[in-house]
């Protein structure tokens, strides 16, 4: 007896709004062209997949609902979820991500506009990414094989172009997403539900969505990645849309750019570095003005201003490196605080050891070797010094030596 083969769900998740004029057009193509190539035709893949449909509706006036409803009764894969209010494009796609997981059964899901700016044609391309094991594949206009409309006027060319990269930079840069994502404004996705739309909060009413709008894109893209999904993009032209009402609202680079900086403001890595640098800074003040503290203590007329200063500043500097390891160890890596007495000596002396070659030594070799080569510039050569080596030094030993999360 063989086991039958399960089929993988997908459903396109379509949000709407006054879009009488495209949906019926949209479901029947999905039906009659896309979902039967799929089955029939389409070169590549090998799983068998089950395609649903799934419109979710902000009660249009226009009456789409019913041509979805109407439909619904003809294609037993396409279903109607109609809001109770119009919450915005981001609310709309939680709610059917929530009812596609619920209520269909969705091992994928799509993000999916019904005007036919999205090719239905890029579906079964998507698919075949998923089945090669990608966990999150989005539609590209920026890579080789995609593209804008031509219909495109310079105003919202430029948009596109210099407000995608805006975002994308304020999100990742200099990390590697940076360079793997290339359009993070798109609005062609699909997901994978285990381990990843089924991990996320789906709430859309209380604080989880930064924005009901159009910076959704950016906070679930984020987000998905920041789960460990594995990545891919496939070309996307896009195309014009020749009827309805555009969603892109007149805020909508506005609420981009809020969204993105939020993202990377709220994140866990930027809210740490920036303890680990007002940490820093603290120690910074500690060193100088304890210096200037000891030095006017331990002076007297038979003193060796040299030798003097060297241990001034060394007194001082382990002041520092105290104080910055106590505040560190409560402040900034709080999640991976050292409570473990025995534990907490052995860091404490690996900090300072760590500290002391990457805050003195390897600086002041550095300072060395280039005023040798190109003369006495010392204020240049220290910013050099603190900024290219000694903080990110630093910011790795503590991340992955002193205060290491050992759940990772």
């Amino acid at each position: 007896m063989t086991i039958k083969e399960k089929n993988n769900v997908a459903v396109i998740v379509i949000p709407t709004y006054n879009e009488a004029d495209n949906i019926g057009k949209m479901i029947e193509y999905l039906n009659t062209k896309t979902f039967v190539d799929i089955k029939t035709k389409i070169k590549g893949l090998s799983q068998k997949w089950q395609m649903k449909i799934l419109v979710v509706d902000g009660n249009s006036p226009d009456g789409t609902g019913k041509i979805v409803q109407k439909l619904s009764k003809k294609y037993d894969n396409t279903f109607l979820y109609t809001e109770t209010s119009k919450d915005g494009i981001g609310a709309a796609y939680l709610k059917g991500f929530k009812y596609s997981i619920e209520e269909l059964n969705a091992d994928f899901v799509f993000e999916f506009d019904g005007d036919f700016q999205h090719p239905p044609e890029t579906i079964p391309i998507m698919l075949k990414a998923m089945e090669d094991g990608y966990d999150y594949v989005i539609g590209s206009r920026k890579i080789k094989g995609g593209s804008n409309p031509k219909g495109w006027g310079f105003k919202r060319v430029f948009f596109s172009e210099v407000g995608g990269f805006t975002a994308r930079f304020m999100m990742f840069f200099p990390f590697k997403n940076f360079f793997k994502v290339t359009d993070p404004t798109t609005g062609l996705k699909v997901t994978r539900v285990k381990g990843f739309i089924d991990k996320m909060d789906l709430d859309w009413k209380g604080s989880r969505l930064l924005t009901r709008s159009f910076g959704y894109k950016l906070q679930l893209l984020f987000e998905t990645l920041k789960m460990g999904a594995k990545f891919k993009e496939v070309p996307l032209q896009f195309h014009v849309r020749n009827a309805g009402e555009s969603k892109i609202e007149s805020k909508t680079a506005k609420d981009i750019f809020r969204v993105a900086f939020l993202l990377r403001w709220q994140d866990d890595f930027t809210q740490k570095f920036l303890k680990f640098g007002t940490v820093g800074g603290v120690g910074f003040i500690i060193n100088t003005v304890g210096a200037k503290i000891f030095k006017s203590a331990l002076i007297n007329d038979s003193s060796n201003i040299s030798l003097l200063n060297g241990v001034s500043n060394a007194l001082a500097a382990e002041i520092s490196i105290i104080s910055n390891f106590i505040f560190n160890n409560l402040w900034t890596f709080s999640k991976e605080k050292i409570t473990d007495k025995k534990v907490f000596i052995t860091k404490f002396l690996t900090f300072n050891l760590s500290s002391v070659i990457s805050g003195i030594v390897i600086p002041s070799v550095v300072i060395a070797i280039l005023t040798s080569l190109f003369g006495d510039r010392l204020f240049l050569y220290q910013i050099i010094a603190i900024f290219g080596l000694t903080i990110p030094l630093n910011w790795i030993i503590y991340n992955q030596v002193i205060w290491k999360n050992k759940t990772k």
